[in-house]
């Protein structure tokens, strides 16, 4: 008898028991939450943020200014990951914020449509998940990601911003935290992740949100 069928399901359930439910408390936000993330496999589910490379800053990275917003593609974080890839993810028709598959525990998503990196107000809003075997990339970033570190964004043609976590707070998942969506303040990154205690299936008791601006030269 052929199993794979029976194995390839079993695995998928798995995936979705095991990650964070980071769309749930969106919802608990003023603006919402993202849809209910699709389990099935990507490429990217493969590559585990433990064994990213980490990096320090480059002589001369931050020296060109942006001259316009721009679309991010990839994402470097000092001490946390060199390269990650940047997915933009549509809002549903209730116009709420996306996240990635379950299964992509390496890359960041980006809120397709939202604020873009070298704008001049509001917040670049990015979120990536967590898992309980520590393998993700948000456990990679509630480790070792602190205010100082810099996060560099960087879009087609060579653009690029780079920015400085100034702010890191950790919130009860029950309450949300609305200012994570402000389109009217001064320009930064907010990067958000499930974190805290996991009670049960994708159900975290907090989560983390970093907040990082523009490095000016």
């Amino acid at each position: 008898m052929n199993r794979r069928p029976t194995w390839i399901a079993t695995v998928t359930a798995a995936v979705v028991l095991v990650a964070c439910g980071l769309a749930w408390w969106l919802l608990r936000s003023d603006t919402g939450s993202g849809p209910a993330p699709d389990a099935s496999p990507s490429a990217a589910a493969s590559r585990s943020a433990e064994a990213a490379p980490t990096i320090g800053p480059e002589p001369g990275l931050c020296d060109r200014e942006v001259e316009e917003p721009f679309t991010p593609h990839r994402i470097a974080i000092e001490g946390v990951v060199d390269r990650a890839e940047v997915v933009g993810v549509a809002r549903d028709d209730r116009g709420v914020t996306g996240v990635l598959p379950i299964s992509n525990k390496a890359d960041v998503a980006w809120d397709l449509g939202g604020i873009r990196p070298g704008s001049h107000r509001g917040n670049v809003l990015l979120n990536t998940h967590t898992w309980p075997d520590g393998s993700a990339l948000g456990n990679a970033l509630l480790d070792r990601l602190r205010e100082g570190d810099r996060i560099v964004l960087r879009g087609s043609n060579g653009v690029r911003q780079c920015y400085e976590v100034t702010r890191e707070i950790e919130v009860l998942a029950r309450a949300g935290y609305p200012p994570y969506y402000r389109t009217d303040g001064p320009h930064q990154v907010a990067i958000i992740v499930c974190s805290g205690t996991r009670s049960a299936a994708g159900e975290w008791s907090h989560r983390t949100i970093w907040f990082a601006r523009p490095v000016r030269t």
